[in-house]
């Protein structure tokens, strides 16, 4: 790749990310205002267990702007699974324990419709038409998608990771979703469903010259990266993690083998000291407190002081959510009906939007 091409792309990729986090500020001003107008399209790829960071970094919202009144839309993201590996392994399982995760943080199936993308079919007929829409040299240049390249477990990289974005689009569109909860990393994937449905719109205008699709909007997420137990991003691949159906000794082992420095007194300092820094935002999570408060009551009594004070705010954050997820374990039946019940209703939407769609371009 030449310097150049670079340079573009990463102007390109700023001004994408400045243009939408302008939106993202008037979306969370009028979600506020009347929670109920809008609906959410969020997800995750079954891959493992879902960890700390998963629910510090979008769980916990999930349930906050469920309970507020926003209608949800939650994709296990299962054929997503194979655009950087070669099979889905595991698959039934990963999507199970997505379920009992989500349930044991409080996501209601009565107000959150929670279902497997390959149980509806219609999202991949959506993605045809959308493929039309974007070019070549617009996916090939997605920052996103390059990153995830880089990080790809394949010694070759298929066709779907390059359409992934637009797979992510359809994922959006098919219900019509205005607001959709990203990192800022995740940003020029909405750009692309942004863009996606504009096009669409552009090119099959309603009769009556309405839009078929809304422009989707961003609501950046405002928690802080977690780091996992070897200082690098906690990541379900990486192995350093600490899951959310750990046991309270699981978890007391992964904090003790934790990362720190050799500086006895703690402060918190994530520039200069990353590890103990991520340990004391963790237990200042948990607490709901400044991690400079913690630091300070744990003074110069060392790394082994910290990581008791993060055990036990983990694990007694954590126990409500461990005991329901205990609970909901035990009959693997309900999560089997959860994902039918939220499928059904997905169909049914993802139906009439394809319906509507051929009807826009002709094809009925």
């Amino acid at each position: 790749m030449t310097t150049a091409t670079t340079t573009t792309t990463e102007a390109a990729t700023t001004a994408t990310s400045e243009t939408t986090t302008a939106e993202t500020a008037a979306s969370t001003a009028t979600f506020t205002a009347d929670p109920a107008t809008h609906r959410v399209l969020t997800g995750d790829r079954p891959t493992g267990l879902l960890h700390l960071g998963h629910y510090f970094g979008t769980l916990r919202n999930r349930v906050r702007l469920q309970n507020q009144g926003v209608e949800m839309f939650v994709v296990i993201a299962d054929y997503q699974v194979i655009t950087d590996r070669d099979i889905a392994d595991r698959l039934a399982e990963h999507t199970e324990n997505l379920v009992l995760d989500y349930l044991a943080a409080g996501l209601d199936p009565d107000h959150a419709t929670i279902f497997a993308h390959s149980a509806v079919p219609a999202l991949n007929q959506l993605l045809l038409p959308f493929l039309s829409l974007v070019s070549v040299a617009e996916l090939n240049r997605n920052p996103t998608v390059k990153d995830e390249i880089a990080h790809s477990r394949q010694s070759a990289v298929n066709g779907l990771m390059f359409t992934y974005p637009v797979h992510q689009a359809a994922d959006i569109l098919f219900c019509k979703a205005n607001l959709v909860p990203v990192g800022q990393d995740q940003l020029p994937h909405l750009e692309v469903a942004r863009t996606v449905a504009r096009r669409f719109n552009e090119r099959y205008p309603h009769v009556d010259g309405g839009a078929v699709f809304p422009a989707p909007q961003a609501l950046l997420s405002d928690a802080p990266l977690l780091l996992g137990t070897d200082g690098g991003k906690m990541s379900k691949s990486r192995g350093n993690a600490i899951p959310l159906g750990a046991t309270e000794d699981e978890t007391a082992r992964a904090i003790r083998g934790a990362m720190t420095d050799a500086d006895r007194r703690i402060d918190y300092d994530p520039v200069n000291r990353p590890e103990v820094s991520g340990l004391l935002l963790l237990a200042a999570l948990c607490q709901d407190r400044a991690p400079e408060e913690i630091a300070e009551e744990i003074g110069d009594r060392g790394a082994a002081a910290l990581k008791r004070t993060v055990t036990d705010s983990v694990n007694e954050h954590l126990r409500p959510l461990r005991t329901r997820r205990a609970e909901l374990a035990t009959d693997r039946g309900h999560l089997r009906q959860v994902l039918r019940d939220g499928a059904e209703r997905a169909n049914a939407i993802a139906d009439a939007t394809l319906d509507e769609v051929r009807a826009v371009m002709g094809a009925i």
